[in-house]
């Protein structure tokens, strides 16, 4: 099952998105975690903060869960 972020532009950059789903405190705290460990997104090991995700992107965070952009509109 995959955690729902919502998102209300066309896309979100990874950084943002890891944030959004409140397992790190801070930016500083995302910006080391993605530089160090990285998580998968679509099943592929990503390490850019500036990685573009689009809706139904999916982004598994290792020991954390796993988590899908999904476009809501305003």
């Amino acid at each position: 099952m995959h955690n729902p972020i919502v998102i209300k532009t066309e896309y979100i950059t990874l950084g943002q998105f890891v944030k959004l789903t409140n397992v790190l405190d801070s930016g500083g705290m995302v910006k080391s975690f993605l530089q160090d460990q990285g998580v998968l997104v679509n099943g592929e090991r990503e390490h850019r903060r500036g990685r573009k995700l689009y809706p139904n992107d999916v982004v598994e965070i290792e020991d954390i869960g796993t988590f899908i952009a999904v476009k809501v509109d305003e």
